[in-house]
């Protein structure tokens, strides 16, 4: 089974295959399904709501199935920022640096007790019949007060997940296919498959 990946993020795109070649699906990107280079609005205010925009966009471009992420960090001490402009928080030309010095900017005077934070995942697949399959996944954890490791990308390296002593950034790539909430979607998804689509049991 193919399926064409919405994101051009190749760091998405790479976490995305480890896992969903484990049950048989291949990702392809958008250049390679012969989808033209535009860019798609992410005018939804949830992450359910970004990614279905992005998955059917390239569907009806691309006439596969697509697949689509929606993600970012909600951190609960600034009002579930920031959410689903995690990507561009620091501005339209805001990159990983300048978003991670925004948050911790932000975040400066909060008790430890009270830097709670999940990563949130959102990935959705449109069939070409319409058919769509939603899946969320939440990683739980807490803010640091300086970024750790040069692992992951985005806001890994200010992020340590509930039970770990090492941030996201300091994770191997196979750890953090684990546990992360790209990781949960994405074996939500798997769940979902399996129970409509035999060939994906195990």
């Amino acid at each position: 089974m193919i399926a064409v990946a919405a994101t051009q993020n190749e760091h998405k795109i790479r976490e995305i295959e480890s896992i969903t070649k484990q049950f048989g699906i291949t990702i392809i990107t958008r250049a390679e399904a012969g989808v033209p280079d535009v860019e798609i609005e992410e005018d939804g205010d949830t992450f359910e709501a970004n990614s279905e925009i992005k998955a059917r966009e390239v569907m009806r471009l691309s006439r596969q199935i697509s697949v689509a992420d929606d993600s970012g960090l909600v951190v609960d001490a600034l009002g579930g920022l920031p959410g689903v402009i995690s990507a561009r928080f620091a501005g339209e030309e805001a990159d990983d640096i300048k978003n991670n010095e925004k948050l911790l900017r932000m975040m400066e005077g909060v008790p430890d007790g009270q830097r709670t934070a999940r990563f949130v995942s959102v990935i959705t697949m449109v069939f070409p019949d319409g058919y769509t399959i939603v899946a969320r996944g939440e990683c739980e954890g807490h803010i640091l007060r300086a970024p750790r490791g040069s692992g992951g990308f985005g806001y890994d390296p200010l992020f340590v997940p509930n039970g770990w002593d090492r941030s996201f950034g300091e994770l191997s790539p196979e750890e953090k296919n684990q546990i992360s909430h790209r990781a949960m979607a994405l074996r939500k998804l798997k769940e979902i498959l399996a129970d409509g689509w035999p060939e994906f049991k195990d």
